[in-house]
Formats: C-alpha cells, structure tokens, sequence
C-alpha cells in the first residue's frame, strides 16, 4: 500500500495541475475554487486513475471535492443508475454532499439523490424510481431500502465511506459491511477518516485493494486566528456565565457545545428565558426541526446554535465568531474538532470552555495531548452590557 504524507504547507496546487475536464475546471472556477486544499491535491489524481483511497483527513479540510470531483469525471450517464454511493454518518452531512455534488455535476448529465432517516422513505422511493447515478445515504436508511428492494448496488463503480470513524462510533458498523458486501468486488472505494481506529483499518484491509494512503495530518491543528480561554465558574452558575458572555457586541455567530441532548434541551429552555435567540441540534429533533435549526442559524435568524457533537458532524459554516464549550469535552480530539468550527477561511474567531473547578485536571489533561494552550479568563473581561454602556 501507498502512502503520501502530505505537508499542509507545502505550495499551492491550482485545480488545473489536476487533470481535470474542461466543463469540472469551469465549474469549481465558478464555485470559487481557486486552489486544491491538501486532501484535494493528494487524493484526486489516484483517484480519477481509478484507485482505491484512503485519506485522513479532518471536517473542514475540503474531502467532499476530493471524492466528489472524481466522482463526477468518472461516470457517464449512459454507463446506468446507482453508479456511484457515499455513506455519510448523519443526515446532514448526507444532505451537504448531496447539494455539493449537485453543484460540481453542473454541466455533467449526472443525478444525485440524499437518502437518510427522518425525511420520506415514499418520497425516497419515488426519487428512486425515476432514476439516480449517484446515491448519498446514511447506512441505516440504505440498509432499510436495500431490505425493501427499492435499490440495488449491482452497479456501483465507485463507493466511499465518508468519515468512517464517527460511523463506528455511532454504531453503523455492521451495517457498513453489509451494504459494502452488496456492491460489485472490482468497484473502486474511496475511504476518508479523521481518525483509523481498528475498525477503520480492517475495513480498509478486507473491502480495498492496493490503495494509496494520504495523509495529511495526524489530528486537526488549531488555526492561528483562534484565541482559547477559559473560565472558571461554579456549576450552579455556569448558565449564567454563558448568557454573560453572549451578551458581548462580539458575538455574532456562537455555536454552544454540550455533551447530551438532555443539556441542550434544558440550556436551550433557559437562554430562552434570558432573552438569546437561540436554535438547538440533536438526535432526538426530527429532520425538520434540523432543517429549521440550521436555516435560522445561517441566515443570522438566531445568533447561538447548541450542538451535541454527533449533530454537529459534518456541519460547514465559515461564519462562526465563537465556539463555546458549554462543557468539556471527553477527549483532546473532540475539543479540536469542536475549535475547528471558527477561525475558518483565514478569519479569526475565539474558544471558549466553561469549568468548575473540579474540571481543571481534565482541562490541563486536554491541553497537553493537544499540544495547545488555553488562556484562562475571567468574566470580567466580559463585561454586562447594560453597566458597560454606563461607563
């Protein structure tokens, strides 16, 4: 097996050192696309060769152009339906590379179709019956249509597994294999992972052949434009604090993470009561009640969004001003997962985690295997607004 370690520093590659289409460079030109990201420059050309891959690579590190640009330069609508299928963990993900796939397909006579829980399985169907290349599923949803036989996979050429990590942690792995014994043993598979937990690995070892590796980076770097801090507060005031430090004029887009849905769910209740527009995403809300939540929170209908970290895999917002760690996280790669999500683009944005006292350890703890550091704070230099305006 191949491996390409790639730096992220090195020099940019432009899209046309790729070897693509005329029609695909038009298109990301006209999607703003001026140069690949790092995934992108290593894995499109193995993979437009026909190739199997896997790339390691983190939410936001641009894998769904890496997958989806040889996807769409690879297929031909005369070749069938169901040529090609993504298995994403959540349904917004799904819907995301649904809708970037629809973009890069522009001048290309290809159908794309996002098939998950929570939305219409007859509408689903109906989709179905009219005729897709290209499927994006989560792997329950598919598995149930497979039982229906509403689909078949007899015709995949291409099939990727989009973050096969969280879909081990979310327990799809029996249904991952299942789905990938029903597809075509010459397709060619594409595998993209933050993390290669065993799992990841024998799937890789037992369903690839002869891929080619790219690694970008062994976990996620914080970019330079994030400031980290800290505040100490008692747990009995730790809601306070947090409607305290979304009152600052700063605040334009904060996305609120909390480890259950139980918390988001009470939060939501009481920064309600404090006057924040405020959404809410988990697992519990049905897909319109997601829908919903994420429309206000991109078109600024609401300035606060709570997260669990499931429902918030996967999300692509360059806007966000702060993430606030409501709690700490459970594990060093989780919170930089959760700082990833600002400071995009070349923005700056700040991290802010909450703590009682008792969590200092567990902070430190995240500090050192993340290699970073977080300032502490206090809620003076978050000043109320009201005495601030005084002033």
């Amino acid at each position: 097996m191949d491996v390409a370690a790639i730096d992220p520093d090195s020099p940019p590659v432009t899209f046309d050192r790729l070897q693509l289409s005329v029609p695909m460079l038009h298109t990301v030109a006209e999607m703003g696309f001026e140069v690949a990201t790092p995934i992108q420059a290593g894995s499109i050309p193995p993979a437009l060769e026909g190739r199997d891959v896997i790339g390691q690579a983190h939410t936001g590190s641009g894998k769904t152009a890496a997958f989806g640009i040889p996807i769409i330069e690879r297929l031909e609508a005369r070749n069938g339906f169901v040529q090609a299928l993504v298995l994403c963990p959540t349904r917004e993900l799904a819907v995301q590379v649904h809708e970037e796939l629809t973009r890069l397909a522009a001048r290309h006579d290809l159908r794309s179709v996002a098939i998950y829980g929570g939305d219409s399985i007859g509408r689903q169907m109906q989709e179905l019956r009219r005729g897709v290349h290209i499927i994006v599923a989560t792997p329950g949803r598919l598995a149930d249509h497979i039982q229906r036989r509403s689909l078949n996979l007899a015709n995949v050429r291409i099939a990727v597994l989009d973050e096969a990590d969280r879909m081990l942690d979310m327990g799809f792995a029996p249904d991952v294999e299942r789905i990938l014994r029903q597809c075509p043993p010459e397709r060619q598979t594409l595998l993209f992972s933050a993390t290669m937990p065993d799992w990841v690995r024998r799937l890789a070892a037992r369903y690839m052949h002869d891929a080619v590796t790219i690694e970008i980076s062994t976990r996620p770097e914080i970019a330079a434009g994030v400031r980290q801090l800290y505040v100490q507060t008692p747990w009995a005031d730790k809601t306070e604090a947090l409607s305290r430090i979304l009152d600052q004029p700063d605040v334009t887009m904060a996305l609120i993470f909390v480890e259950t849905k139980r918390t988001a769910d009470v939060l939501q209740a009481q920064l309600l009561q404090r006057g924040h527009g405020v959404g809410l995403l988990h697992g519990d809300l049905s897909q319109k009640e997601r829908d919903r939540a994420m429309k206000q929170f991109r078109e600024s209908h609401v300035s606060c969004l709570i997260a669990t970290n499931v429902a918030a895999r996967g999300l692509d917002i360059d806007d966000i001003s702060h993430v606030i760690n409501y709690d700490v996280p459970s594990t060093p790669d989780e919170y930089l997962h959760r700082v990833g999500r600002t400071a995009r683009a070349g923005r700056t944005g700040i991290a802010i985690t909450l703590i009682t006292p008792a969590e200092i350890l567990k902070l430190r703890d995240v500090e050192r295997h993340a290699r970073t550091h977080i300032e502490p704070a206090s809620l003076d230099d978050f000043p109320i607004r009201e005495l601030a305006a005084q002033g």
